[in-house]
């Protein structure tokens, strides 16, 4: 099975040490964001993780584990994009964030360590000509670090619309994000990346840019060097390429409290104890536990590259 860790938050920046802790007792509580007392015993065995895909703005609090997934493959989504404080108030300092992406490289290899620029929002101060300016900078900073990069356009959730008012939004024609692909498919192919979206309906193929699989059972199967059978994720949008993956994050448990984030709703973040079985919280009354079935995706056969 292939762990997500996570959508809903970043857990290297913020649960490290939890989640080391639930690696070395091999399993995790995770509860269903559908049905909150419905919980999910997920075990952490190698024998049936066969990838976690790890999803994060800054991996530096995870930089000093890494050392105990050595019987586990991983990979990074990590995310940089061109905002300040005003959107993004709890990212740290772009230049240490873009050089901590090159430390995660030089350990773990430019195929594992996955740049997005995501997702691309339109204001006053963030204008097209902007996100030109701020990717140019950042492809060049990260040329041979990573091989792919990932971008898309804001998507207004009900959350992310609530959490965005007063930014002065603009909306994305037709025209404008034509524009940016072509000038970012320009700049990522100058800097040897392959540039993909994410989720997005439209056809940049022109461009030369496909449509992303961010939970990607093709880089995996590369990566361990056998096949990977599994299926497209029936929980993810229509336009979405991942396959199917266990999700073991939580929603309102992330302290960057991004504007455009679906995951936060609220204020309030809640934190967890590096102890618990659970990202947040313990076992409450009327709690209703249950072993989820994991069984390893991988075929037989080696491949052949």
């Amino acid at each position: 099975m292939i762990l997500s860790a996570s959508r809903r938050t970043d857990i290297p920046s913020f649960y490290a040490p939890w989640f080391l802790n639930r690696i070395k007792e091999g399993f995790l509580y995770t509860r269903n964001p559908m049905n909150y007392h419905q919980v999910s015993r997920i075990s952490l065995s190698p024998e049936v993780v066969d990838c976690i895909v790890f999803w994060t703005k800054d991996v530096l609090p995870m930089m000093s584990y890494l050392k105990e997934l050595k019987d586990y493959l991983y990979y990074f989504q990590y995310t940089i994009t061109g905002y300040k404080k005003d959107i993004e108030p709890g990212v740290p300092d772009k230049l240490t964030v873009l050089d901590n992406f090159r430390r995660l490289s030089d350990v773990i290899g430019p195929s594992q360590n996955i740049f997005r620029y995501d997702p691309v929002l339109l204001t006053g101060t963030y204008t097209v000509e902007y996100h030109v300016e701020c990717f140019e900078k950042y492809a060049s900073l990260l040329e041979g670090y990573t091989k792919r990069c990932v971008f898309s356009f804001l998507d207004l959730y009900g959350k992310t619309r609530r959490n965005t008012r007063g930014l002065g939004l603009r909306p994305f024609t037709q025209d404008a994000k034509m524009a940016l692909a072509e000038a970012f498919s320009t700049i990522a192919g100058k800097h040897h990346m392959e540039l993909c979206t994410c989720s997005e309906p439209e056809d940049y193929s022109r461009y030369h840019i496909t449509p992303a699989r961010c939970i990607d059972a093709a880089l995996i199967a590369e990566l361990k060097g056998r096949g990977i059978k599994a299926t497209k994720d029936r929980n993810q949008r229509k336009e979405c390429g991942c396959c199917q993956s266990i999700d073991i994050g939580m929603y309102d448990t992330c302290p960057h409290g991004c504007k455009y984030c679906y995951a936060n709703s609220t204020g309030f973040i809640s934190r967890c104890a590096s102890s618990s079985p659970f990202l947040s919280g313990e076992k409450e009354e009327g709690d209703v536990i249950k072993e989820r079935e994991m069984k390893s995706l991988v075929e037989g056969q080696a491949l052949l590259f």
